[in-house]
């Protein structure tokens, strides 16, 4: 079944192989480029809204013209097959559509893209697959609309409620219920996917490096060791709302100067525990120039490599805001598969390891025991979920390569790893 793979990512076979698969590249990305943009800079790719939706018929579409049979589960994911799913056992691969508000190009496109591409690779090396393979693309993985992010991912594996998730709104008042009705999909049939989890038997993500540490070692490709543990927590600020005119400073309750000490708390909490923590929105009622606040809404992202970290990040905040947040998210720490990401590193002729503080799919499909990898392309920019977040072509081909190179040493391996 072997398809002559590269024997590294920058042997002459790669490089032939990274050069036949170019013009497909140019085809798909260019075909992606125009879907979404943001007229601030950018991309708005909202789940379910239109342009992720195009992004999925185009996904759609892409994959039945490779023959692979699609299928979207109850958690709204979508799924191109190539083989018989009910086989179980698959090699997964894919990332996801959606992106933040003025988000990067790269940010999950980039592994959808390359997990088309990577098929076509194998079956140019004439691979027949020891097991079903299948490319996913995963529902609202950013949470930028909702605030859960991973949504699809933790809804398919049963680490999301159903019932919280379908009553989540977004800034306009939509709920996440409405939203699925207004894309043609039935609410009730949102939920876990009983026969999908147990058909997967190793997942394995490309995506955008969401940093620069491949760029300072010169590497194109690298390999993911652990996610960082991270969530995202709410902060309600109560006050009074009043005139901004007459009503004296010692009179006022004005939640805005909690929300300031919660933004400078954030900062010196995460310098004290080692960790990152973000303030990156908030929602202000009613949002006058002329009115005291009522209210102030404001979210916090926080992150490090341990647990304790970030529980002792989040408590500092809490402290200095005089409330106590509403957890909407957490990912623990995600070691991922040891012996996987020891085959994937040494297959691609000692890639570079590395661990991420960005949450991904692949992290979710970890906690629930799938075994799982990620593949890094590198980033020169270091810059992600923003406009300059940038791969380079060469590094993208290298990357469908890569990708290519470690799915078919695992089909070579009929029983995966374990």
């Amino acid at each position: 079944m072997s398809g002559a793979p590269s024997t590294d990512p920058a042997g002459h076979a790669a490089v032939a192989e990274r050069d036949a698969v170019g013009p497909a590249f140019d085809r798909l990305w260019a075909a992606l480029e125009p879907v979404g943009t943001d007229p601030t800079g950018g991309y708005r790719r909202l789940a379910y809204a239109p342009p992720e939706l195009e992004l999925r018929a185009w996904f759609a579409a892409e994959a039945r013209a490779r023959s692979l049979d699609v299928h979207e589960d109850r958690a709204g994911n979508l799924w191109a097959w190539w083989g018989d799913p009910t086989a179980g056992d698959a090699l997964v691969t894919g990332s996801h559509l959606d992106s933040v508000r003025r988000g990067g190009a790269f940010d999950g496109p980039l592994g959808v893209v390359s997990g088309l591409l990577a098929v076509d690779v194998l079956r140019a090396r004439g691979v027949v697959p020891s097991r079903p393979v299948a490319v996913a693309a995963f529902a609202d993985e950013e949470g930028a609309r909702f605030g859960v992010a991973c949504a699809g991912s933790r809804l398919l594996t049963g680490q999301l409620d159903p019932a919280h998730a379908l009553a989540l709104t977004d800034d306009d008042g939509v709920t996440y219920a409405a939203a699925l009705r207004a894309s043609g999909r039935d609410p009730a049939d949102l939920g876990p996917d009983a026969e999908v989890v147990p058909s997967i038997g190793t997942y394995v993500e490309l995506h955008v490096e969401q940093g620069r540490a491949l760029d300072g070692l010169g590497a194109a490709v690298g390999v993911a060791s652990a996610i960082r543990a991270h969530g995202r927590w709410r902060f309600d600020l109560a006050g009074r709302p009043d005139h901004a005119g007459t009503t004296r400073l010692e009179d006022r309750d004005d939640p805005m100067l909690a929300h300031a000490r919660t933004i400078l708390a954030a900062r010196e909490a995460a310098t004290a525990h080692g960790g990152l923590a973000t303030v990156g929105r908030v929602q202000i009622e009613p949002n006058g120039v002329n009115a005291i606040p009522a209210r102030v809404r404001t979210w916090l992202d926080a992150r490090a490599d341990e647990e304790a970290s970030v529980r002792a990040i989040v408590a500092d905040v809490a402290a200095a805001a005089g409330v106590g947040p509403v957890e909407e998210s957490w990912t623990p720490r995600t070691d991922l598969d040891a012996a996987l990401r020891d085959r994937l590193a040494a297959r691609l002729g000692g890639a570079p390891v590395l661990a991420t503080g960005a949450g991904h799919d692949a992290g979710i499909l970890a906690l629930a025991g799938i075994p799982t990898a990620m593949l890094f392309v590198r980033n020169p920019t270091g810059v992600s979920h923003a406009p300059e977040e940038h791969a380079g072509r060469d590094d993208c081909l290298t990357g469908v390569v890569a990708l290519a190179d470690v799915l078919a040493d695992l089909l070579d391996d009929a029983a995966g790893v374990r």
